[in-house]
């Protein structure tokens, strides 16, 4: 069962004029500008330069960091920077560095010809992805250490917030984009990002770091360790590299926990095969640059907002467990529209039915599964448990996610690239129904101790 006592609508509206909910937005539009300068971004340059599909796909490659990121994750929680640290606090200060390394990186980028220096824009870009999904991690600790798990009914708040940052910085950059890299060309528009990125580091100065007592529970974790240990230097990389693994699969048990993982793996391999190629069969339909711009990015980013409130309203109301299974279904099924629009061509009403159907699906789908992901991880190690589960989400769209080029090169049909993905997410909604009992007893567990 749901927790017994739900918020009315009135309360769960006004309860978003909380100002940290602000601060977890303005750091989401941090988190999603990168995958604008190495994804969106650079599928169009790299498609307007005439590389094929299959390189095309295998560029977007360097975002198989962000399923690896758990690896580096404990130096997040453990390692303070100097100087960082003391004038901004342990989740801002790496989130500063990691925003400093993307400007350099992005001035660079658009000094180049990728077609010509493939080589190079590959490894700078692989630079950006692994300070990106740096920065990744400490962004998302910083929102779960604002809402700590006894305020339940944020956590679907603070969710949607950080999912409307995301997309705000991923669509509003992608649309002036798009639709100016025709007239100033691609070069002009990544000086034109690099500035965008100066904009996200002046956000990162402005929020303020949340209290925790992550360093006292370290501290206890380091007390435990060394009475087995005995050696200071073992006991920190011991609490550093391995406490925050055992502390997750204590909790939850082995089983559940496995469990878990796999079902955060297989969520949204769908739709990471989808969003790899939507740029490519945007283009080939027969849509221009700037109609690009106009519906996936900029009406794109309208309704995600829009249905991000709404799925954030109705996850607080209803609970998380439906909104996951309402989510993923309408996720799946949404798909099929693309086949529908590879069969009709460029009807721009059709396009604009696709966006907003797409974008729904997606952002319902995302507040809930971003929430839950929350309620799993502890408050000593949020950025190293956080990172575990959400890397495991990101290997689909990242490494999996790279062949999506090749299996189109082998259909050769677009409805049927379309059908496939849709038909991905069956698995995960089995394992999600297998689970449906044990994320009700951590949503109610939570509600006890709000």
């Amino acid at each position: 069962m749901q927790p017994s006592t739900t918020p009315s609508w009135r309360d769960s509206v006004t309860s978003y004029l909380d100002r940290r909910l602000l601060w977890v937005f303005m750091l989401g539009c941090s988190s999603g500008f990168p995958w604008v300068l190495i994804g969106s971004n650079m599928s169009g340059w790299l498609k307007d330069a005439g590389l094929t599909r299959s390189a095309i796909g295998f560029f977007g490659s360097v975002f198989a960091v962000y399923a690896i990121n758990f690896l580096w994750a404990p130096l997040v929680d453990r390692v303070k920077l100097p100087i960082l640290h003391n004038r901004l606090g342990q989740r801002r200060s790496w989130i500063f560095a990691c925003q400093g390394i993307m400007l350099l990186g992005t001035l660079v980028i658009a000094t180049l010809n990728p077609a010509h220096q493939l080589w190079l824009t590959s490894l700078l870009a692989l630079t950006i992805a692994i300070a990106s999904a740096t920065q990744d991690v400490a962004i998302d600790a910083f929102r779960i250490d604002t809402f700590p798990k006894s305020q339940a009914s944020k956590l679907p708040q603070a969710s949607a917030m950080a999912v409307m940052g995301w997309w705000t910085g991923y669509s509003l950059p992608g649309y002036l984009a798009f639709i100016n890299a025709d007239d100033i060309g691609w070069n002009g528009v990544y000086f034109g990002m690099a500035a965008i990125v100066g904009l996200l580091m002046l956000f990162t100065l402005i929020v303020h770091e949340p209290q925790t007592q992550r360093d006292e529970l370290q501290q206890q974790a380091e007390a435990r360790h060394h009475q087995v240990i005995q050696s200071s230097i073992l006991t920190w990389l011991s609490v550093t590299l391995i406490e925050p693994f055992l502390d997750f699969f204590r909790r939850n048990g082995v089983q559940i926990a496995l469990t878990l993982l796999l079902f955060v793996f297989l969520f949204k391999i769908g739709e990471a095969f989808l969003g790899r190629m939507s740029i490519l069969f945007y283009k080939e339909v027969g849509f221009s640059n700037e109609q690009i711009g106009h519906y996936s990015k900029l009406i794109g980013w309208g309704a995600t907002v829009f249905f991000t409130l709404l799925g954030s309203l109705f996850n607080v109301k209803f609970g998380i467990v439906r909104g996951l299974m309402l989510g993923g279904i309408a996720m799946a099924s949404s798909n099929l529209m693309f086949a529908w629009m590879a069969q009709e061509g460029p009807s721009e009403s059709l396009f604009l039915a696709t966006v907003i159907i797409d974008n729904f699906t997606t952002a319902f789908s995302t507040v809930a599964f971003v929430s839950f992901l929350t309620l799993l991880t502890g408050q000593a190690f949020s950025a190293t448990q956080y990172a575990l589960l959400a890397s495991l989400g990101n290997l689909g769209r990242t490494t999996l996610a790279s062949f999506s080029g090749q299996l189109m090169d082998y259909l050769d049909s677009w409805p049927w690239f379309f059908i496939l993905t849709a038909l991905m997410v069956i698995p995960s909604l089995v394992m999600l129904y297998s689970l449906r009992r044990y994320f009700t007893a951590l949503l109610n567990k939570a509600a006890q101790n709000q």
